[in-house]
């Protein structure tokens, strides 16, 4: 479980959430924390449009490291 996940992480979800036709594995971003522990995620394509936004939680989320940690 990520305890630590901050504004405009990169995130990928460990979980599918089909009511928003999204699946494990997919990458988003951290816009906005909604309260403890529940972040609003964007998931954009590779044009850059936003194809879903979800409430998630720390538990729903694998934050991705672009660099040593």
């Amino acid at each position: 479980m990520n305890t630590d996940v901050h504004l405009l992480d990169v995130v990928a979800l460990t979980d599918d959430i089909p009511d928003r036709g999204l699946h494990r594995g997919q990458v988003g971003t951290v816009v906005e924390m909604l309260g403890p522990g529940v972040f609003e995620v964007e998931f954009v394509d590779n044009d850059g449009r936003t194809y879903a936004t979800a409430p998630l939680k720390t538990s729903q989320l694998l934050i991705l490291h672009y660099q040593p940690a």
